[in-house]
């Protein structure tokens, strides 16, 4: 029998498609986070690149063996980052929990992937700090905090690192189905010429909701087609993005992609 914590969340998100808002935050963010201002550090001193360096190392060995005996995580497609070896690049990954970044780190490595967050992420006090080492990057509205973050970005990959983003933009625990994709990642990696690994897990999920049989499925690189208009170029690699989630769910899941039935296209055939 599902708990009741378990039917109002997928309750909160059957009601949420059925609305086409994909992109809704429903989980609170809380108050313990602030902005990222024109003062704020992405580039680390040489002490944090060491407390980084620590805590990356112990994830690398902590984590596997983690998400293997808790999830029975898998990962498929290493093949498919061959190609990128010593290049940078941008993964985006379906948002499902609050561990994926430790699914993506075992994907595409944990010395070498960066991942890109909201704002409410940048947590203040200790836990904050822990987030900040390990390599997360906070977004921000304030546009001289971008400009930081791009120049960071660029060193990273030049660097031949992989900056991941939740392209998704909302976790919805737990959600199998791949989800429409905001633009974001597409736009950085047009202007930073590099090109995007869409990366999509799937699993099997108990009575109780819980995970279980994850697989963290690697697809081929995509890279933006320079014969097209800037605006044409995000939006084929997104599109392609999203084709190769959907054939990873079809084929893993053994059913078509379907949502709910839309509200409005139901009130009109009504």
């Amino acid at each position: 029998m599902k708990s009741s914590v378990l039917q109002k969340r997928e309750g909160i998100q059957r009601t949420l498609e059925r609305h086409r808002r994909f992109d809704y935050d429903y989980i609170p963010f809380g108050h313990n986070w602030s902005i990222p201002d024109a003062t704020f550090r992405y580039e680390q001193n040489a002490f944090h690149r060491a407390v980084t360096a620590l805590l990356c190392g112990a994830l690398r060995v902590l984590g596997p063996l983690y998400i293997r005996l808790g999830y029975g995580a898998r990962v498929t497609g290493k093949e498919n980052l061959k190609p990128l070896k010593g290049k940078g690049a941008i993964s985006v990954c379906n948002h499902f929990s609050y561990l994926d970044t430790l699914f993506i780190r075992q994907a595409t490595g944990h010395f070498r992937t960066w991942h890109t967050v909201a704002p409410w992420n940048n947590k203040t006090g200790i836990g904050g700090a822990f987030l900040r080492h390990g390599k997360l990057l906070p977004l921000s509205p304030n546009l001289s905090a971008t400009r930081n973050l791009w120049r960071y970005m660029d060193k990273l990959f030049k660097e031949g690192k992989i900056v991941n983003f939740y392209a998704e933009q909302a976790m919805w625990v737990a959600y199998q189905k791949p989800r429409p994709m905001k633009e974001g990642a597409f736009y950085h990696a047009v202007k930073f010429g590099v090109p995007v690994v869409p990366v999509f897990c799937t699993f099997r999920k108990t009575k109780r909701g819980m995970i279980r049989r994850l697989r963290i499925n690697i697809c081929p690189a995509i890279y933006p087609d320079e014969t097209l208009p800037r605006e044409a170029r995000i939006a084929k690699m997104k599109s392609e993005a999203e084709r190769a989630w959907k054939e990873v769910y079809e084929k893993a899941y053994a059913k078509p992609l379907v949502y709910e039935e839309c509200v409005r296209a139901a009130k009109e055939k009504g």
